[in-house]
């Protein structure tokens, strides 16, 4: 082999002039302007781009007047998310909200004990003997739950002193009603009517106390789930145009995609995910997977997915794409 063939191995050359922007970041000469900065993102690279794209896509979302569903697991309540989430309920930026059980525990007892942060490299056997509960490096000592159960055996009174069944969104809303916390994002829901949609309610403390609540006090009472899953369905059907911003992934963002899919597919979404694709779960797949099952529509530059920790990105999506 000559040095002129390996050469060609090495340095192939290319004779085609790619017509794409330049890669390009921010340029901190001067003072500095915070909307520049997230604008150099669409030529960034890497993340940093596909936030850009979910900016463009939330802010098409809303000249289009679609309805916005926002999904979320617990984690991002039990954060600093929580301020970020209450308030685009609170702004009329979010329409539909679908979370999990954890949320609404968290939320309440938010309002009444703060979490605190803590570490991540702590000694669990310690924290435990302290009755300390770790969620990452933010630490929820055990007396809020002691607190909650109280709070909820209350309300489960009133709650059910008329009717014996009722649904997790009549649950989210009446909850909501209770408290008086302009950060909590069930105040907010309830106070502004943005239904809450839980479908896995039993799956946190709240769950644990309807338990020993039906066990000790009342028998009788329920939750049910399908009437929640038809109004769902029923008001996604009825929307002209329907956009979905996914933090995390499991039941909540799963509910949402399947319910647009009776409509179609939905027509705008954004998801911020750290979940892997390879192992086949719905947390880890991206919105082209949900095309082929028709509940994500296929539209050019309709869906993006950013593959980030959420309490890094989000609070950047909302500052950048909602007013």
């Amino acid at each position: 082999m000559t040095d002129d063939e390996s050469r060609e191995h090495v340095v192939p050359g290319s004779e085609e002039e790619l017509s794409t922007a330049d890669v390009r970041g921010y340029d901190f000469r001067g003072e500095f302007d915070f909307r520049d900065l997230l604008e150099s993102y669409e030529t960034t690279g890497f993340q940093a781009t596909q936030l850009a794209e979910a900016i463009d896509i939330a802010e098409r979302m809303q000249a289009e007047d679609a309805t916005i569903y926002l999904t979320c697991t617990s984690n991002i309540i039990s954060s600093g998310l929580r301020e970020v989430v209450a308030a685009l309920v609170r702004e009329g930026y979010v329409d539909v909200l679908i979370t999990t059980s954890g949320s609404l525990t968290e939320d309440v007892i938010k309002t009444a004990k703060p979490f605190k942060m803590g570490e991540w490299d702590a000694d669990e056997a310690a924290l435990r003997e302290r009755g300390i509960n770790r969620l990452g490096n933010i630490f929820v000592p055990s007396d809020r739950y002691v607190w909650l159960e109280e709070y909820l055996y209350d309300f489960f009174d009133d709650f059910f002193a008329e009717e014996k069944i009722r649904t997790p969104t009549a649950f989210a809303r009446e909850l909501g009603e209770t408290l008086d916390d302009e950060d909590s994002v069930l105040k907010q829901a309830a106070d502004n009517d943005v239904p809450v949609y839980c479908p896995a309610l039993t799956d946190a403390e709240v769950g644990n106390f309807l338990y020993y609540y039906r066990q000790g006090y009342d028998s009788e009472v329920g939750i049910e789930i399908l009437d929640d899953y038809d109004s769902l369905i029923e008001d996604g059907m009825l929307a002209e145009t329907t956009g979905l911003i996914a933090l995390g992934g499991g039941v909540p963002k799963h509910h949402a995609i399947m319910t647009n899919l009776f409509r179609g597919g939905a027509d705008y979404v954004v998801y911020i995910s750290t979940g892997m694709e390879g192992d086949g779960s719905l947390s880890g797949a991206p919105p082209n997977e949900a095309v082929s099952w028709g509940k994500i529509k296929d539209a050019e530059k309709n869906y993006t997915q950013i593959e980030a920790e959420a309490t890094l990105v989000f609070p950047l999506l909302v500052a950048a794409a909602f007013d």
